[in-house]
């Protein structure tokens, strides 16, 4: 399954009592106010961080102009918010504008049916290609970012690297030498968390731009049936994860630990390195004073040194229903052009602390974050990111975290786990129609 989407378990409550909320879920009509102007209704995940930024787009888009006004509704974040957005599509009820994942959930709404196309706006030029390919069907784009990117890769303390006269490898050989040498100065050289299962996916799942720079077209024939993962060079990502198990180079705590244990144990440098998403910066910045500036990021290197580049997790967009039409479709499209500029980038930026790169070209971060942070922005200004594959395919299965937890633990083989995860996303592919399964 993929990793948690921005519907956390989190659900900030008492963030709705502060916000305007539209009274029901779409638009009522199609025109403007009797004094001109027209009102838009924006549906936003219930998030702490999703409302954050939320609200900050909307009050500087408000503050900017008054021929639009937008208010935000909240909505449930996972299965709930998820059925309800996919209702309020289907009976053409859904608010004029709404927030929502990119890549294969976002294919699963079937955009061109039940959404506008944003192709030939202007806006769309300045959005960051590795988004743009994401909220994409065929030709045509529908989608804004919403928030920053993140990466999958290694969190690594610096001060053990440097003290160790260790340097950022970019192929696998290359960390597994570097893993040798932290074992010997008796530090764990991998971090891994099973009691959080979902954090055991991270070697196979951020080795997907090895995969994809090796076979560019492997994520279109996996959607047909006609690439596997117990096949070279997907398994590649089942068999690192199962190499750093064999070598003995993960904490004893492995099967037992948690997320937060896991990154305790990176900031204090008992650890060196924990594969994991940038998004859960947040996380470790506060449990050390020096935390937020030794915590480091690499991507997950593969076999090729040239290739050597990060696999990204694209931001959700906002998307316009084909149910917005009329002087409310103009109205959307002005939002989104501020919403695609860097006056949006600006307020959020003032509201909350990015966590990744925009996906706005000529938005920059600012001054003062996080090392990680900043390491992930340079593999997007450099363009040297791809799209994870969940982006890409609408393929996935349900029990990717049980299997790598075995894979992980030893008690399965990579050739063994990759073979389960196959059969499971055939499953999940056949419930979706997919051709050739």
């Amino acid at each position: 399954m993929p990793l948690p989407r921005k519907a956390h378990a989190f659900i900030a409550l008492g963030l709705t009592a502060a916000i305007a909320l539209t009274a029901c879920g779409g638009g009522s009509d199609n025109g403007e106010n009797a004094d001109g102007t027209v009102n838009l209704s924006l549906l936003v995940d219930v998030g702490e961080q999703s409302m954050n930024i939320g609200n900050a787009i909307v009050e500087a888009f408000n503050a900017s102009q008054s021929d639009v006004k937008v208010q935000i509704e909240s909505r449930p974040g996972g299965t709930d918010g998820d059925n309800l957005v996919k209702t309020r599509l289907a009976t053409g009820e859904m608010n004029d504008l709404f927030m929502y994942n990119s890549g294969s959930l976002f294919a699963a709404l079937d955009p061109g049916k039940n959404l506008v196309p944003l192709t030939s706006e202007p806006f769309m030029s300045g959005l960051d290609e590795t988004f743009k390919t994401s909220t994409s069907v065929g030709s045509d784009f529908y989608g804004v970012p919403f928030e920053q990117a993140m990466g999958g890769g290694i969190l690594y303390n610096k001060k053990v690297f440097a003290d160790l006269g260790l340097e950022v490898p970019k192929t696998w050989d290359k960390f597994m030498e570097n893993n040798a040498k932290i074992k010997a100065a008796g530090i764990d050289p991998v971090i891994q968390t099973y009691a959080d299962t979902w954090t055991s996916q991270l070697l196979v799942l951020a080795d997907f731009h090895n995969v994809a720079a090796e076979q560019p077209d492997w994520a279109e024939k996996f959607t047909a049936n006609q690439a596997k993962f117990a096949e070279p060079p997907a398994i590649s990502g089942f068999e690192r994860l199962q190499a750093v198990h064999d070598a003995g180079y993960l904490n004893k705590d492995f099967a037992s630990a948690t997320q937060s244990q896991g990154m305790q144990h990176l900031v204090d440098g008992t650890g060196a390195q924990y594969p994991m998403l940038t998004s859960t910066v947040s996380s470790y910045v506060d449990l050390a004073d020096d935390a937020a500036e030794n915590i480091g990021f690499f991507a997950q290197p593969g076999d090729d040194e040239s290739t050597f580049g990060l696999t990204a997790w694209t931001p959700a967009g906002i998307y316009v229903p084909k149910s917005t039409e009329g002087a409310k479709l103009d109205a959307a499209k002005k939002f989104l052009t501020f919403a695609a500029s860097t006056k949006a980038c600006d307020a959020v930026s003032k509201a909350t602390t990015p966590n990744g790169p925009f996906m706005i070209k000529d938005c920059k971060l600012p001054e003062g974050l996080p090392t990680a942070v900043t390491d992930l922005d340079k593999y997007f200004t450099d363009g040297n990111a791809s799209p994870a594959l969940e982006f890409l395919s609408p393929v996935k299965g349900p029990n990717l975290e049980k299997i790598t937890v075995e894979v992980g633990s030893g008690i399965a083989t990579a050739a063994e786990g990759a073979a389960r995860y196959d059969e499971d996303v055939k499953k999940q592919a056949q419930q979706l129609g997919l051709k050739g399964w």
